[in-house]
């Protein structure tokens, strides 16, 4: 009987020791028992609520934008174009000059050439008449000369659209440069990039911040680029104030055939928190909040291709303070 006993207790010690080591065995798998982190639901608010808060929210519509690349220049002196333009009045007026002296002279030697020919002046006086003729047109031809090198030296340096308003003797474009309504810019390209077919209009900024970027328009390819750039440059001109001659500027210009797909946002949508972009999205009376990983800059907000969608509805005024308040959701009361 005792040895009975003695089996009985060593089976039931034995239960126990394997019940023991499953529970240890357990609790080195904690992973096997631990809960995935779920995202945070949203802040949800009554429509009450929503307009006590000063809420505002639009529909997102689908828009495309052209990929940017980033270019540099500066605002140049037009006084070298001044020069020329007087060079060339000079030359024009010497030309005049020299064209109202010959035809003088032609007339002059049609006349002794009649006279001689009826006899009533001697050969003598022709001959004088026909000498002064060519010196005319030699100094014709030399003044001709003069204003053609002039035009061909406003092309090869500043192109023939800026040469064409520089001579000319009543150009709008030129006499707004020299007003300062407008002013003179030249952009160089990367040396991989080159610019898009039927461009007209860019953005140009002296800061550096392309919020800041106002519009300057294509004048024509430049002749000559920078000594130090292997990329092609380009004459623009802006309106834009702040600027002054000898300014660096930096420009933004579309990349040749990369058009995107996405949404356009305004300004206002967007936050930041923790160096991180964000933006607040409405379902229904829930606004969730949504990391914005990469967006480009345009005068009309921000353009972003692949973290929003087209007819998402997007708090537009209002963002910051329910980020206040879903910061102030995860401070934990006080016992």
């Amino acid at each position: 009987m005792n040895f009975l006993l003695k089996i009985a207790i060593l089976l039931c010690t034995a239960f126990v020791l394997s019940t023991a080591l499953a529970d240890d065995d357990d609790d080195k798998q904690p992973s096997q028992k631990v809960q995935p982190v779920t995202a945070q639901s949203g802040i949800t608010l009554d429509t009450k609520a929503q307009q006590h808060s000063g809420l505002e929210t639009i529909k997102l519509q689908p828009a495309s934008y052209h990929a940017e690349f980033t270019a540099y220049g500066k605002v140049l002196a037009i006084q070298p174009l001044i020069e020329l333009r007087h060079r060339y009045l000079v030359a024009l007026t010497e030309r005049n000059t020299a064209h109202a002296k010959f035809n003088q002279a032609e007339q002059s030697v049609n006349r002794q050439q009649a006279l001689y020919q009826e006899g009533i002046s001697a050969k003598r006086h022709l001959q004088e008449q026909q000498a002064q003729w060519q010196i005319d047109k030699a100094q014709l031809e030399a003044a001709h000369f003069q204003d053609q090198t002039l035009k061909e030296e406003a092309q090869l340096t500043w192109g023939n659209t800026l040469a064409e308003w520089a001579l000319s003797s009543n150009s709008k474009q030129f006499n707004a440069l020299l007003s300062g309504q407008q002013k003179l810019l030249k952009i160089t390209l990367p040396s991989n990039q080159q610019l898009a077919d039927e461009l007209k209009t860019i953005v140009i900024a002296a800061s550096g911040n392309r919020s800041k970027a106002q519009a300057a328009q294509l004048i024509s390819a430049a002749p000559q680029t920078e000594a130090s750039s292997q990329g092609n440059s380009y004459f623009f001109q802006t309106a834009a104030k702040n600027i002054s001659i000898g300014m660096a500027v930096t420009a933004w210009l579309p990349e040749q055939d990369k058009q995107l797909s996405g949404v356009m946002m305004p300004k206002s949508a967007l936050l930041w928190s923790m160096d991180q972009a964000f933006v607040y999205i409405k379902t229904s009376n829930t606004f969730s909040r949504r990391a914005i990983t990469h967006y480009s800059i345009s005068n009309d907000g921000y353009f972003v291709s692949e973290d929003l969608k087209p007819d998402e509805e997007l708090v537009i005024t209002g963002a910051q303070m329910l980020l206040s308040e879903e910061m102030r959701g995860q401070i934990p009361d006080e016992d």
